[in-house]
Protein backbone atom coordinates (compact mmCIF):
# COMPACT_ATOMS: atom_id res chain seq x y z
CA UNK A 1 0.00 0.00 0.00
CA UNK A 2 1.58 3.56 -0.88
CA UNK A 3 2.12 5.56 1.72
CA UNK A 4 0.64 9.36 1.78
CA UNK A 5 2.38 12.13 -0.10
CA UNK A 6 1.38 14.21 3.20
CA UNK A 7 3.97 13.74 6.15
CA UNK A 8 3.60 15.50 9.42
CA UNK A 9 6.35 15.75 11.68
CA UNK A 10 4.08 16.10 15.09
CA UNK A 11 3.15 12.39 14.53
CA UNK A 12 6.33 11.37 15.24
CA UNK A 13 6.16 13.58 18.45
CA UNK A 14 3.13 12.19 19.52
CA UNK A 15 0.31 14.04 18.25
CA UNK A 16 -2.42 11.61 18.02
CA UNK A 17 -4.80 14.40 15.68
CA UNK A 18 -4.79 12.19 12.84
CA UNK A 19 -4.07 8.63 12.88
CA UNK A 20 -4.77 7.71 9.71
CA UNK A 21 -2.57 10.10 8.09
CA UNK A 22 -0.55 7.34 6.22
CA UNK A 23 -3.12 5.98 4.04
CA UNK A 24 -4.11 7.41 0.76
CA UNK A 25 -7.31 9.48 1.15
CA UNK A 26 -9.16 6.52 -0.73
CA UNK A 27 -8.14 3.87 1.03
CA UNK A 28 -9.10 6.35 4.50
CA UNK A 29 -12.63 6.04 2.67
CA UNK A 30 -12.97 2.30 1.70
CA UNK A 31 -11.47 1.78 5.38
CA UNK A 32 -14.54 3.61 6.29
CA UNK A 33 -17.27 2.01 4.38
CA UNK A 34 -16.02 -1.19 5.41
CA UNK A 35 -16.50 -0.20 9.02
CA UNK A 36 -19.79 1.38 8.47
CA UNK A 37 -20.99 -1.79 6.34
CA UNK A 38 -20.11 -4.08 9.17
CA UNK A 39 -22.05 -1.79 11.99
CA UNK A 40 -24.81 -1.26 9.77
CA UNK A 41 -25.82 -3.59 7.08
CA UNK A 42 -28.03 -5.17 8.81
CA UNK A 43 -30.15 -2.51 8.55
CA UNK A 44 -30.03 -1.88 5.18
CA UNK A 45 -27.68 -0.90 2.18
CA UNK A 46 -25.06 1.49 3.08
CA UNK A 47 -24.23 4.33 0.29
CA UNK A 48 -21.16 4.51 -0.42
CA UNK A 49 -19.47 6.90 2.27
CA UNK A 50 -19.39 11.09 0.79
CA UNK A 51 -15.75 11.77 0.61
CA UNK A 52 -13.88 15.17 0.53
CA UNK A 53 -12.64 16.47 -2.81
CA UNK A 54 -9.75 18.23 -0.93
CA UNK A 55 -9.25 16.58 2.70
CA UNK A 56 -6.52 19.61 3.88
CA UNK A 57 -7.28 22.63 5.82
CA UNK A 58 -10.85 21.64 6.33
CA UNK A 59 -11.27 22.30 10.33
CA UNK A 60 -12.52 26.29 10.99
CA UNK A 61 -11.93 25.82 14.81
CA UNK A 62 -8.44 24.90 16.83
CA UNK A 63 -6.83 25.40 20.54
CA UNK A 64 -3.54 25.60 21.21
CA UNK A 65 -2.13 24.91 25.16
CA UNK A 66 0.04 26.82 26.59
CA UNK A 67 3.30 25.94 28.21
CA UNK A 68 6.82 26.71 29.21
CA UNK A 69 9.29 25.72 26.48
CA UNK A 70 13.23 26.25 26.14
CA UNK A 71 15.07 28.92 28.20
CA UNK A 72 11.92 29.80 29.86
CA UNK A 73 9.99 30.83 26.48
CA UNK A 74 6.35 30.97 26.28
CA UNK A 75 5.18 28.35 23.08
CA UNK A 76 1.78 26.83 22.41
CA UNK A 77 0.54 23.37 21.12
CA UNK A 78 -0.93 20.28 21.85
CA UNK A 79 -0.88 17.85 24.35
CA UNK A 80 1.18 14.92 22.99
CA UNK A 81 -0.97 11.59 23.16
CA UNK A 82 -1.96 10.67 26.71
CA UNK A 83 0.09 13.45 28.41
CA UNK A 84 0.55 16.80 29.70
CA UNK A 85 3.40 17.71 27.95
CA UNK A 86 2.63 20.10 25.47
CA UNK A 87 4.03 19.60 21.64
CA UNK A 88 4.56 22.67 20.09
CA UNK A 89 2.28 23.29 17.07
CA UNK A 90 3.81 25.93 14.00
CA UNK A 91 1.17 24.76 11.08
CA UNK A 92 -0.97 21.85 11.06
CA UNK A 93 -2.51 19.79 8.02
CA UNK A 94 -5.83 20.13 8.89
CA UNK A 95 -6.54 23.70 10.24
CA UNK A 96 -7.44 26.34 7.86
CA UNK A 97 -4.36 28.25 7.88
CA UNK A 98 -5.58 31.79 8.71
CA UNK A 99 -6.14 29.54 12.50
CA UNK A 100 -2.50 29.29 12.49
CA UNK A 101 -1.33 32.89 11.96
CA UNK A 102 -4.02 34.30 14.33
CA UNK A 103 -2.28 31.60 17.01
CA UNK A 104 1.03 32.74 16.04
CA UNK A 105 0.29 36.53 16.53
CA UNK A 106 -1.30 35.45 19.88
CA UNK A 107 1.83 33.57 20.86
CA UNK A 108 3.61 36.47 19.65
CA UNK A 109 1.92 39.19 21.60
CA UNK A 110 1.97 37.45 24.31
CA UNK A 111 5.45 36.90 24.73
CA UNK A 112 5.59 41.04 24.40
CA UNK A 113 3.65 41.52 26.80
CA UNK A 114 5.52 38.89 29.25
CA UNK A 115 2.59 36.73 29.66
CA UNK A 116 3.17 33.82 31.24
CA UNK A 117 1.86 30.00 31.16
CA UNK A 118 -0.52 28.80 33.45
CA UNK A 119 0.92 25.81 36.00
CA UNK A 120 -1.80 23.01 36.75
CA UNK A 121 0.20 21.92 39.63
CA UNK A 122 1.57 25.13 40.92
CA UNK A 123 -1.75 27.30 40.43
CA UNK A 124 0.46 30.13 39.34
CA UNK A 125 0.90 32.31 35.84
CA UNK A 126 -1.97 33.64 33.85
CA UNK A 127 -2.62 32.05 30.44
CA UNK A 128 -3.66 28.56 29.47
CA UNK A 129 -5.38 28.58 26.17
CA UNK A 130 -6.01 29.96 23.14
CA UNK A 131 -8.92 29.21 20.97
CA UNK A 132 -9.29 30.35 17.15
CA UNK A 133 -12.35 29.85 14.85
CA UNK A 134 -12.53 31.53 11.31
CA UNK A 135 -15.24 32.07 9.11
CA UNK A 136 -15.11 31.18 5.78
CA UNK A 137 -17.78 33.37 4.32
CA UNK A 138 -15.76 36.62 5.39
CA UNK A 139 -12.31 34.92 6.14
CA UNK A 140 -12.60 36.78 9.81
CA UNK A 141 -10.88 34.96 12.92
CA UNK A 142 -12.23 35.19 16.18
CA UNK A 143 -9.67 34.97 18.95
CA UNK A 144 -10.43 33.74 22.80
CA UNK A 145 -7.84 34.21 25.30
CA UNK A 146 -8.48 31.69 28.19
CA UNK A 147 -7.13 32.99 31.08
CA UNK A 148 -7.07 31.55 34.48
CA UNK A 149 -7.47 34.92 36.17
CA UNK A 150 -10.13 37.83 35.02
CA UNK A 151 -7.30 40.61 35.55
CA UNK A 152 -5.16 40.74 32.07
CA UNK A 153 -2.39 43.36 31.90
CA UNK A 154 -1.57 45.63 29.30
CA UNK A 155 -4.92 44.14 27.78
CA UNK A 156 -4.93 47.06 25.25
CA UNK A 157 -1.37 46.59 23.77
CA UNK A 158 -2.46 42.90 23.67
CA UNK A 159 -5.18 43.88 21.54
CA UNK A 160 -3.24 45.94 19.48
CA UNK A 161 -0.33 43.81 18.60
CA UNK A 162 -2.58 40.59 17.98
CA UNK A 163 -4.47 42.99 15.34
CA UNK A 164 -0.85 44.29 13.99
CA UNK A 165 0.49 40.70 13.52
CA UNK A 166 -2.66 39.27 12.14
CA UNK A 167 -5.55 41.70 10.79
CA UNK A 168 -7.88 39.28 9.71
CA UNK A 169 -8.46 38.84 13.86
CA UNK A 170 -11.84 40.70 13.80
CA UNK A 171 -12.79 40.02 18.05
CA UNK A 172 -10.81 39.34 20.81
CA UNK A 173 -12.55 37.83 23.86
CA UNK A 174 -11.40 36.96 26.64
CA UNK A 175 -12.60 34.25 29.00
CA UNK A 176 -11.55 33.41 32.44
CA UNK A 177 -11.61 29.69 33.51
CA UNK A 178 -10.17 29.55 37.11
CA UNK A 179 -11.02 25.53 37.59
CA UNK A 180 -8.67 22.61 38.17
CA UNK A 181 -10.35 20.98 34.94
CA UNK A 182 -9.60 19.47 31.58
CA UNK A 183 -12.98 22.01 29.92
CA UNK A 184 -11.13 24.96 27.82
CA UNK A 185 -14.04 27.70 28.94
CA UNK A 186 -14.62 28.67 31.85
CA UNK A 187 -17.99 30.41 32.13
CA UNK A 188 -17.81 33.83 32.16
CA UNK A 189 -15.83 36.25 29.60
CA UNK A 190 -15.25 39.69 28.28
CA UNK A 191 -15.26 41.10 24.85
CA UNK A 192 -11.72 42.79 24.72
CA UNK A 193 -11.98 43.60 20.96
CA UNK A 194 -15.07 43.89 18.36
CA UNK A 195 -18.09 41.87 18.39
CA UNK A 196 -17.63 39.11 20.55
CA UNK A 197 -18.35 36.89 17.02
CA UNK A 198 -18.12 36.00 13.82
CA UNK A 199 -20.53 35.02 10.82
CA UNK A 200 -20.06 32.21 9.03
CA UNK A 201 -22.86 30.76 6.11
CA UNK A 202 -24.15 27.55 5.68
CA UNK A 203 -27.17 26.14 3.22
CA UNK A 204 -27.38 29.78 2.58
CA UNK A 205 -28.31 30.27 6.48
CA UNK A 206 -26.04 32.96 8.12
CA UNK A 207 -24.91 31.95 11.69
CA UNK A 208 -23.22 33.92 14.74
CA UNK A 209 -20.11 32.11 16.35
CA UNK A 210 -19.21 32.94 19.48
CA UNK A 211 -16.60 31.38 22.16
CA UNK A 212 -18.61 28.71 23.13
CA UNK A 213 -21.04 27.91 19.96
CA UNK A 214 -21.26 24.69 18.87
CA UNK A 215 -20.89 24.75 15.09
CA UNK A 216 -19.67 21.95 12.99
CA UNK A 217 -15.67 22.07 12.47
CA UNK A 218 -15.81 20.80 8.47
CA UNK A 219 -18.01 23.54 7.37
CA UNK A 220 -17.67 21.99 3.38
CA UNK A 221 -18.93 18.80 4.33
CA UNK A 222 -21.36 20.07 6.65
CA UNK A 223 -23.27 21.55 4.33
CA UNK A 224 -23.10 18.29 2.11
CA UNK A 225 -24.53 16.70 5.28
CA UNK A 226 -27.07 18.96 5.96
CA UNK A 227 -28.55 18.85 2.13
CA UNK A 228 -28.05 15.32 2.07
CA UNK A 229 -30.27 14.85 5.02
CA UNK A 230 -32.65 17.83 3.91
CA UNK A 231 -33.30 16.29 1.02
CA UNK A 232 -33.55 12.72 2.32
CA UNK A 233 -36.74 14.11 4.44
CA UNK A 234 -38.59 14.82 1.26
CA UNK A 235 -39.58 18.39 2.67
CA UNK A 236 -41.82 20.15 0.04
CA UNK A 237 -43.29 23.11 1.88
CA UNK A 238 -46.27 21.56 3.56
CA UNK A 239 -44.67 19.49 6.40
CA UNK A 240 -44.04 20.32 9.82
CA UNK A 241 -40.83 19.48 11.59
CA UNK A 242 -39.25 18.90 15.09
CA UNK A 243 -35.43 19.74 15.17
CA UNK A 244 -34.44 17.69 18.18
CA UNK A 245 -30.83 18.56 19.66
CA UNK A 246 -30.78 21.56 17.93
CA UNK A 247 -28.04 23.49 19.15
CA UNK A 248 -27.73 27.03 17.53
CA UNK A 249 -30.49 26.12 15.13
CA UNK A 250 -28.33 24.95 11.79
CA UNK A 251 -30.16 22.36 10.66
CA UNK A 252 -33.79 23.46 11.71
CA UNK A 253 -32.72 27.14 9.98
CA UNK A 254 -31.58 25.07 6.95
CA UNK A 255 -34.51 22.91 6.56
CA UNK A 256 -37.03 26.27 7.35
CA UNK A 257 -37.42 27.78 4.06
CA UNK A 258 -38.58 23.72 2.77
CA UNK A 259 -41.30 23.52 5.24
CA UNK A 260 -44.29 25.13 6.78
CA UNK A 261 -42.98 24.98 10.65
CA UNK A 262 -39.82 24.62 12.59
CA UNK A 263 -39.58 23.90 16.12
CA UNK A 264 -36.03 23.33 17.37
CA UNK A 265 -35.12 21.93 21.12
CA UNK A 266 -31.98 22.42 22.79
CA UNK A 267 -31.81 21.86 26.70
CA UNK A 268 -28.58 24.66 26.28
CA UNK A 269 -29.69 28.09 26.95
CA UNK A 270 -27.23 30.04 25.47
CA UNK A 271 -27.74 27.73 22.08
CA UNK A 272 -31.34 28.69 22.37
CA UNK A 273 -30.62 32.39 22.69
CA UNK A 274 -28.01 32.17 19.65
CA UNK A 275 -30.71 30.12 17.66
CA UNK A 276 -33.21 32.66 18.32
CA UNK A 277 -31.12 35.74 17.06
CA UNK A 278 -29.92 33.42 13.69
CA UNK A 279 -33.46 32.81 13.11
CA UNK A 280 -33.97 37.17 13.51
CA UNK A 281 -30.49 37.90 11.23
CA UNK A 282 -31.84 35.47 8.19
CA UNK A 283 -35.70 36.96 8.45
CA UNK A 284 -37.19 33.38 8.99
CA UNK A 285 -40.04 33.51 10.61
CA UNK A 286 -41.71 29.98 10.44
CA UNK A 287 -39.48 28.49 13.30
CA UNK A 288 -39.50 29.00 16.94
CA UNK A 289 -37.05 26.96 19.85
CA UNK A 290 -37.51 25.64 22.84
CA UNK A 291 -35.24 25.79 25.37
CA UNK A 292 -35.86 22.23 27.54
CA UNK A 293 -34.28 18.54 27.44
CA UNK A 294 -34.99 16.78 24.04
CA UNK A 295 -36.28 14.13 26.11
CA UNK A 296 -38.28 15.70 28.57
CA UNK A 297 -39.62 18.01 26.22
CA UNK A 298 -40.72 15.54 23.62
CA UNK A 299 -42.81 12.87 26.07
CA UNK A 300 -44.51 16.39 27.23
CA UNK A 301 -45.65 16.95 23.10
CA UNK A 302 -46.61 13.33 22.95
CA UNK A 303 -48.98 13.15 26.02
CA UNK A 304 -50.17 15.91 24.71
CA UNK A 305 -51.12 14.17 21.41
CA UNK A 306 -48.93 16.52 19.14
CA UNK A 307 -48.21 15.08 15.96
CA UNK A 308 -44.95 16.42 13.38
CA UNK A 309 -44.51 15.08 9.83
CA UNK A 310 -40.73 14.75 10.01
CA UNK A 311 -38.41 14.70 13.19
CA UNK A 312 -34.71 15.40 12.91
CA UNK A 313 -32.47 14.23 15.43
CA UNK A 314 -28.48 14.96 16.03
CA UNK A 315 -28.00 14.04 19.21
CA UNK A 316 -24.21 14.16 21.14
CA UNK A 317 -22.03 11.11 20.98
CA UNK A 318 -23.36 9.46 23.91
CA UNK A 319 -26.69 9.29 21.44
CA UNK A 320 -30.22 9.63 22.16
CA UNK A 321 -32.63 7.77 25.36
CA UNK A 322 -34.71 5.67 25.38
CA UNK A 323 -37.66 7.28 26.61
CA UNK A 324 -36.81 9.81 23.51
CA UNK A 325 -37.34 7.14 21.59
CA UNK A 326 -40.66 6.18 22.67
CA UNK A 327 -41.99 9.44 22.83
CA UNK A 328 -40.69 10.15 19.26
CA UNK A 329 -42.79 6.94 17.94
CA UNK A 330 -45.79 7.91 19.69
CA UNK A 331 -45.72 10.97 17.94
CA UNK A 332 -45.82 9.20 14.59
CA UNK A 333 -44.15 11.41 12.12
CA UNK A 334 -43.81 10.17 8.83
CA UNK A 335 -40.27 10.27 8.72
CA UNK A 336 -37.37 10.11 11.34
CA UNK A 337 -33.83 11.74 10.13
CA UNK A 338 -31.23 10.32 12.37
CA UNK A 339 -27.71 12.31 12.27
CA UNK A 340 -24.77 11.07 13.97
CA UNK A 341 -21.48 12.08 14.87
CA UNK A 342 -21.10 8.50 17.09
CA UNK A 343 -22.75 5.13 14.34
CA UNK A 344 -22.01 3.16 17.69
CA UNK A 345 -24.88 4.31 19.55
CA UNK A 346 -26.42 5.68 16.74
CA UNK A 347 -26.75 1.60 16.36
CA UNK A 348 -27.99 0.91 19.60
CA UNK A 349 -30.64 3.57 19.12
CA UNK A 350 -31.93 2.12 15.83
CA UNK A 351 -32.18 -1.30 17.59
CA UNK A 352 -34.36 -0.14 19.87
CA UNK A 353 -36.90 2.19 16.87
CA UNK A 354 -36.81 -1.63 14.61
CA UNK A 355 -39.02 -3.44 17.77
CA UNK A 356 -41.40 0.10 17.76
CA UNK A 357 -42.04 -0.53 14.32
CA UNK A 358 -39.55 1.38 12.36
CA UNK A 359 -38.10 0.72 8.90
CA UNK A 360 -34.41 2.34 7.66
CA UNK A 361 -35.20 3.64 4.49
CA UNK A 362 -31.57 4.96 3.78
CA UNK A 363 -28.05 5.13 5.14
CA UNK A 364 -25.79 7.66 3.74
CA UNK A 365 -22.33 7.81 5.80
CA UNK A 366 -20.36 11.63 5.15
CA UNK A 367 -16.83 12.10 5.87
CA UNK A 368 -16.65 15.35 8.05
CA UNK A 369 -13.29 14.11 9.76
CA UNK A 370 -10.14 13.33 6.77
CA UNK A 371 -7.57 11.59 8.70
CA UNK A 372 -9.26 10.52 11.64
CA UNK A 373 -11.40 7.40 12.85
CA UNK A 374 -14.61 9.57 12.75
CA UNK A 375 -17.28 9.66 10.63
CA UNK A 376 -20.86 11.00 10.50
CA UNK A 377 -24.09 9.25 9.46
CA UNK A 378 -27.01 10.12 8.10
CA UNK A 379 -30.16 7.04 8.97
CA UNK A 380 -33.54 7.59 7.35
CA UNK A 381 -36.22 6.08 8.99
CA UNK A 382 -40.04 5.20 8.17
CA UNK A 383 -43.22 3.21 9.49
CA UNK A 384 -43.17 -0.26 8.80
CA UNK A 385 -45.97 -0.79 6.50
Amino acid sequence: MERQEYTCSLQQKGCGGCPLLSLPYEEQLRKKQKAMKKLMGNFGKVRPVIGMENPWHYRNKAISTFAEGPGRQLISGIYARGSHYVIPVKTCLLHHPALDGAVRAVRKAARLCKYKPYDEDRKTGLIRHVLVRHSLLTDEVLVVLITASPILPGAKAFVKKVRELCPNVTTIVQNINARSTSAVLGFSEKILYGKGYIVDELCGIRFRIAASSFYQINPVQTEILYRTAIEAAGLDGTRTVLDAYCGVGTIGLAAAPHAKHVLGVEKNGSAVRCAIQNAKDNGIQNARFLNEDATKAIQKMAARGEKVDVVFMDPPRAGSTPEFLDAVSRMSPEKLVYISCNPETQKRDLEILKKKGWGVRMIQPVDLFPHTEHIENIVVLGRKQ
